[in-house]
């Protein structure tokens, strides 16, 4: 019996002896090195070192301006096209950040998409490792179903979906409905820690009340339910409603108006979305906030290691990313990827929401943020 010659893949690089700065002289026995580590798959750190190693993050993902408008007209085309159902599951759109190669990804580690319902029209249920949002920009009549739990979903509302809850999706009006997604897919796919499972194909429960169990157990000022102790990993609010978010940020700049503290920075207003139980971010893998600026205000350039989506409420300004800037309106949506500065100038007074992967890095000690003007 003869041996079976042993496979080699192919080598997924091409290792080249060049001459330069640290680098050995090229000969023919550098050379015949490069070829044996090429066939064993292997790639010497300081061929690599500049790319593996920069001075600051050199991100894939680029800046990117999606406009709402666009949007949402190709997703009112898709619901005359395209059915909601198992093995599509959803009727949403994700956002394509051009700088990833043609992923559904708006940066390495946030999905983003519209999603729309028709009138009348269910999602089916289903769950999955994956922690979710949702963020209304407009509409209502729509109700996310979440563990048997039905929640409201209307104009500004912020609702969670965290990971491995069921959730199903009704539209209860005569009207479609359309809104933001967020999840952490791209993460849970490049650390291969996905999970998926059908639920029933229908909601099980179709009432429409104003308020969900869970914000009625949990959604009190200051107030946490003695019977329910310890730490959660994810938010139990259900849905953080857009009266509570506005009157916040009002109070802000009212009280920097009086001469008190309380802004982020002049003219500039912000709230964090958090999990009661811990007092940390809503999931594990992202953080959520909206941000309110007076008209006129132009924010200090800041820059972070970690990435973002912002997307405007209400007004209108400019958002600039690195060299890239864009006048933006309404459900307009920014992809600011790791290390890029960003200002805001409004135009108007300018509502954004704000979703990012910060505690991820904030997890892993790899955090770091810098602010202009700011001591360092």
């Amino acid at each position: 019996m003869t041996a079976k010659a042993e496979h080699r893949p192919a080598s997924p690089v091409t290792l080249r002896a060049t001459a330069g700065p640290g680098q050995p002289e090229p000969t023919p026995e550098l050379h015949e090195l490069y070829r044996g580590f090429e066939q064993e798959l292997l790639i010497p750190l300081w061929a690599e070192i500049g790319d593996l190693m920069p001075a600051s993050p050199r991100p894939l993902a680029q800046a990117h301006l999606w406009r709402w408008a666009n949007l949402l007209g190709l997703a009112e085309r898709s619901g005359e096209l395209v059915p909601v159902g198992r093995g599509g599951e959803r009727r949403a759109i994700a956002l394509a950040n051009p700088g990833l190669g043609g992923a559904p990804y708006a940066t390495p580690t946030l999905w983003a998409a519209i999603q729309y319902l028709k009138p009348r029209e269910d999602a089916p249920v289903h769950r999955h490792s994956q922690h979710a949002f949702r963020f209304v920009l407009e509409g209502e009549g729509v109700w996310t179903v979440v563990d048997g739990d039905p929640v409201a979903m209307r104009r500004g509302d912020f609702l969670l979906t965290p990971g491995w809850h069921f959730h199903g999706h009704h539209n209860q009006s005569d009207v479609p409905m359309a809104w933001l997604d967020g999840l952490d897919i791209p993460f849970a796919h490049h650390t291969g820690s996905a999970f998926f499972e059908f639920g029933p194909d229908q909601v099980e429960d179709r009432s429409t009340p104003d308020r969900s169990r869970a914000e009625r157990l949990w959604a009190h000022p200051g107030l946490r339910p003695v019977s329910q102790n310890g730490p959660r990993v994810s938010s139990p609010i259900a849905a953080y409603r857009w009266e509570h978010t506005d009157a916040a940020l009002r109070d802000q700049l009212d009280l920097e108006a009086e001469g008190h503290p309380g802004v982020l920075e002049p003219g500039h207003a912000a709230v964090r979305f958090t999990n009661p139980t811990t007092g940390g971010d809503v999931l594990p893998t992202i953080r959520a906030e909206v941000h309110r600026l007076r008209a006129g205000t132009t924010t200090a350039a800041r820059r972070e290691v970690g990435s973002a989506v912002w997307q405007v409420f209400e007004g209108e300004g400019t958002v600039e990313v690195g060299a890239r800037s864009w006048r933006v309106g309404r459900g307009d949506l920014v992809a600011a990827p790791s290390w890029q500065p960003l200002t805001i100038t409004a135009g108007t007074r300018l509502d954004l929401f704000r979703f990012a992967d910060t505690p991820i890095f904030e997890r892993l000690h790899a955090d770091r943020v810098e602010v202009e003007g700011a001591p360092a």
